[in-house]
């Protein structure tokens, strides 16, 4: 199948909605620029640019270009999970930073503390080069009454990582269910929430425990808890079976390469970067499907470099950009024409993740209202300190 099928395929099979928010999406990746592309305006060559942002996606030349393009200097303030830029705009009202960066389905925990502004659409040059599918992603869950608050950046997901030397079970066979066997005791991986979320995923596709792919846990307080009281007494059970939590992308690497983990549930980012590099490692989706996610860009209330604001998105949404974007994090873009730049490595390895008909079985993280987030990480945290 080549790469440009399995975007087709990709996107057909999508039906988006606010509880299924991005079934659709691209497999797309990412060249090196061989010079800057920015949407030259009479402000572009000065000011600066305060950016909350994932540790690893903006790599490379990706900012330095931008800099030296305009003359913007842009601060970078980076952050390894939605939590953790959550609690930093909750402290300062989001003071000091322009744009963040929130994951698509958290848009009612960002509503919720109001730090947010809308786009001004009529600045945005390049957003009709935003794949549709990505683009009403972030409208289904991110437009309110004064507008569009979010833009897509890129999209991943979080399926299974493993050391191909290490790891000996049958990838054909591969699952959520795989990181409880026997063969991986003490070698294994995952955010605490996630290593959750798998079990349950695992669960209701043998049967055990019907959930509706674990979606009925998104209806109210007492349906969560129902769900979730019996995975976590499994987790807490076989947590001997954990080597370590990953928190970032770094660590996620080290527990791969340094901390003896054979089989993890990751993003996938870390363990695709280590592939690319030579290392013996590598990442499938399990039969249960991947768990997809879009991260994009939210312009801060507090914003005071708008004009930079609006010239760094126009330069984002450049296909050669979204390009570099991806081949240096090993996340996929969503600017139409990128595929078409991306290496030959990047291509094999989305095609490695996604083998047979896992494009069809995607399951995208549901909108996370404030009490699910909160109860969740009341579970996450009983798990992690059983």
């Amino acid at each position: 199948m080549s790469k440009i099928q399995s975007t087709k395929e990709l996107l057909q099979a999508a039906q988006l909605s606010r509880r299924s928010v991005m079934k659709a999406a691209a497999a797309v990746g990412a060249v090196g620029l061989s010079a800057p592309l920015v949407t030259r305006n009479a402000l572009s060559s000065s000011g600066e640019l305060n950016l909350l942002m994932w540790s690893d996606e903006f790599p490379g030349d990706v900012i330095p270009n931008f800099e030296k393009a305009t003359g913007i200097k842009v601060n970078q303030t980076p952050f390894s999970q939605n939590e953790e830029q959550i609690n930093k705009l909750q402290a300062t009202g989001g003071e000091g930073f322009d744009l963040c960066q929130p994951t698509v389905s958290r848009a009612p925990q960002f509503k919720d503390i109001d730090v947010t502004a809308p786009y001004d659409m009529n600045k945005l040059k390049n957003t009709g080069k935003i794949l549709p599918s990505m683009l009403k992603a972030s409208e289904d869950l991110w437009k309110w009454d004064d507008g569009l608050h979010h833009l897509p950046h890129c999209w991943g997901s979080e399926a299974l990582s493993f050391r191909t030397d290490l790891y000996k079970g049958d990838l054909s066979k591969l699952s959520f269910g795989s990181l409880w066997q026997e063969d991986v005791k003490g070698h294994t991986q995952g955010r605490g929430h996630s290593f959750l979320l798998g079990i349950g995923l695992w669960w209701d596709a043998e049967g055990k425990m019907p959930s509706n792919r674990m979606l009925d846990s998104y209806k109210d307080e007492d349906s969560f808890k129902k769900l979730w009281d019996p995975i976590l007494a499994f987790a807490i059970e076989h947590k001997s079976w954990v080597k370590q939590f990953w928190d970032s992308a770094d660590n996620t690497k080290s527990g791969l390469m340094e901390n003896d983990v054979w089989l993890g549930q990751t993003w996938d980012g870390p363990p695709l970067t280590l592939k690319k590099e030579g290392k013996p490692v590598s990442y499938q989706a399990p039969k249960e499907g991947a768990i997809v996610w879009i991260d994009g860009i939210t312009m801060i209330k507090a914003a005071k470099n708008i004009d930079q604001v609006y010239e760094f998105l126009n330069y984002l949404h450049a296909p050669e950009v979204s390009a570099a974007v991806a081949d240096g994090s090993n996340y996929n873009p969503v600017i139409e024409g990128a595929d078409a730049l991306t290496s030959e490595a990047f291509k094999k390895n989305f095609q490695d993740a996604y083998p047979g008909d896992a494009l069809k079985n995607l399951w995208p993280w549901p909108a996370e209202p404030s009490w699910f987030a909160e109860l969740r990480s009341q579970y996450e945290a009983k798990f992690k300190a059983a």
